[in-house]
C-alpha cells in the first residue's frame, strides 16, 4: 500500500523543527530513519497529515561522555553506535547495538526513532531500562529529562507530548567495578526477539552494590524486573543469587503464546538468560 497524502517539511535547524511541531501537533510525526514509521504510513496505520524530517538538522548525532552521562544524540544510528569506542565501557550497550533488527536497518534507524517507537520487541527499551537511562524531550517552550521507565508508557505509546521531540539519551557513567550483556534469542537474524534479557551490575566492597535487568518482548513494554534487581543488591554473587534473580525476572515477565514459543517457556529463557547475564557481568566488573 501506499501512504496517505502528507506534506514534507525538511527543517535546517532544531528551533525550526520544533516550531512546526508546536504548529502541528498531534497531526505531525518526526521522520529521522524511519524504519519504523513509513512501514506504519505504507500500512495505514499512520497517517500524518505533516511529516517532519530531521535528518539534516546538525548537532543531535553526537556520542560523548559529559558531565557524569553518556549522552546519545538521537540521529545516531544503529551501527554508529556500534562502532563508537566510548561504549566499550558500557557493555550492554555494545553487546546489544550489533544485535539490533539486520544490518540494513542497523545502517537507517536512529536510536531516538527506535526509542520513540516503543516496541516492546525492541532491544534498546530493555538496555536502557537496565542501565538507569533518561531521555531529554524538547519543545519550542523548553525541555525536561524523563526517566526512562517513565518515558515507556505502553505498547507503541510513550510519555512525549504533542509538540515535543527526543533529542538525546542519557546513560549514567558506570563505576569502575562494573559490568552488563544482553542476551537475545531470535529464530534468525534481523527478526524480532522471542526473548531478550539486559543486565547491569556495578559491584562494591565484594558485594553487589546495585543492579538493572531489563526485559524485552515478554510484555505490552519494556519491563524492568524491579524484585529481581532488589534481591540482587548487598548479595553475593554467585549461583544461589543468580537463581534466585532469575526466578524473580521470569515472575515479573508477562509473556503470551504465539508462534515463538508458549508463555512456560518464554519464562523460562528469561530465567536462564539472567542468571547467564548476571555471570557475565560479574565476570566483566572483576576482570
Amino acid at each position: 500500500m501506499l501512504p496517505s497524502a502528507f506534506e514534507y517539511h525538511r527543517p535546517s535547524t532544531l528551533d525550526e523543527a520544533l516550531a512546526l511541531l508546536a504548529e502541528h501537533g498531534e497531526d505531525a510525526k518526526v521522520l529521522a530513519g524511519g524504519q519504523s514509521l513509513i512501514p506504519l504510513m505504507k500500512l495505514r496505520f499512520a497517517a500524518p497529515e505533516h511529516l517532519i524530517d530531521v535528518n539534516r538538522i546538525a548537532g543531535l548525532d553526537g556520542i560523548e561522555e559529559r558531565d557524569g552521562a553518556l549522552r546519545i544524540g538521537a540521529l545516531v544510528r544503529h551501527n554508529q553506535l556500534a562502532a563508537s569506542e566510548v561504549i566499550a565501557r558500557y557493555p550492554t550497550i555494545a553487546t546489544a547495538a550489533p544485535q539490533i533488527a539486520d544490518p540494513i536497518v542497523r545502517n537507517l534507524g536512529t536510536i531516538g526513532g527506535s526509542l520513540s517507537h516503543a516496541d516492546p520487541a525492541g532491544d534498546l527499551g530493555s538496555v536502557m531500562l537496565a542501565l538507569g537511562a533518561s531521555v531529554v524531550l524538547r519543545s519550542s517552550s523548553g525541555e525536561r529529562e524523563v526517566p526512562i521507565g517513565e518515558f515507556l508508557v505502553d505498547t507503541f505509546q510513550t510519555s512525549i507530548a504533542p509538540g515535543e521531540m527526543l533529542t538525546e539519551v542519557r546513560v549514567p557513567t558506570p563505576t569502575a567495578r562494573s559490568g552488563g550483556t544482553y542476551l537475545k534469542m531470535e529464530r534468525k537474524v534481523g527478526d524480532f526477539a522471542t526473548v531478550g534479557t539486559a543486565v547491569f551490575v556495578q559491584m562494591q566492597n565484594g558485594t553487589i552494590g546495585s543492579a538493572g535487568i531489563g526485559l524485552t518482548s515478554v510484555g505490552l513494554k519494556n519491563l524492568k524486573a524491579t524484585a529481581a534487581e532488589a534481591a540482587l543488591a548487598g548479595a553475593e554473587p554467585g549461583e544461589d543469587a543468580f537463581a534466585e534473580a532469575g526466578r524473580l525476572a521470569a515472575e515479573a515477565s508477562q509473556p503470551v503464546t504465539d508462534v515463538r514459543g508458549s508463555e512456560a517457556y518464554k519464562r523460562h529463557v528469561v530465567d536462564v538468560y539472567v542468571r547467564r547475564g548476571l555471570a557475565r557481568a560479574i565476570e566483566l566488573a572483576r576482570a
